[in-house]
């Protein structure tokens, strides 16, 4: 099994500013993938526990909040680490725009 993808996102809008525009968020996030299905996803206090599908390959992980950031891991399948890199750079500017405090 290959390494898990990790995005770490820092932000300063607290642990629960940050869950609810991650919940809030998500679902926009998503439909700007279209490929991209949610097999599962459910919140275990500070914890989003997912799956998810594409290109016929099943994805999984979690994301953790933090008081001052927010840690994505999803570990996936052979297949999709060919897209790894790009992945991780897009979940890195669409979560950096979603957790930038807006004044």
């Amino acid at each position: 099994m290959s390494a898990p993808l990790v995005v770490s996102i820092p932000h300063r809008l607290g642990r629960e500013e940050a869950t609810r525009r991650i919940k809030a968020g998500l679902a926009r996030a998503l439909a700007g993938i279209p490929m991209l299905q949610i097999d599962e996803q459910r919140w275990e206090g500070d914890r989003l526990v997912f799956c998810v599908s594409a290109l016929g390959q099943v994805a999984s992980g979690h994301l953790d909040v933090a008081d001052d950031h927010a840690r994505l891991e999803v570990t996936l399948p052979w297949l999709l680490q060919r897209f790894a890199k790009a992945a991780q750079a897009a979940i890195s500017n669409r979560g950096n725009l979603l957790l930038t405090k807006r004044d």
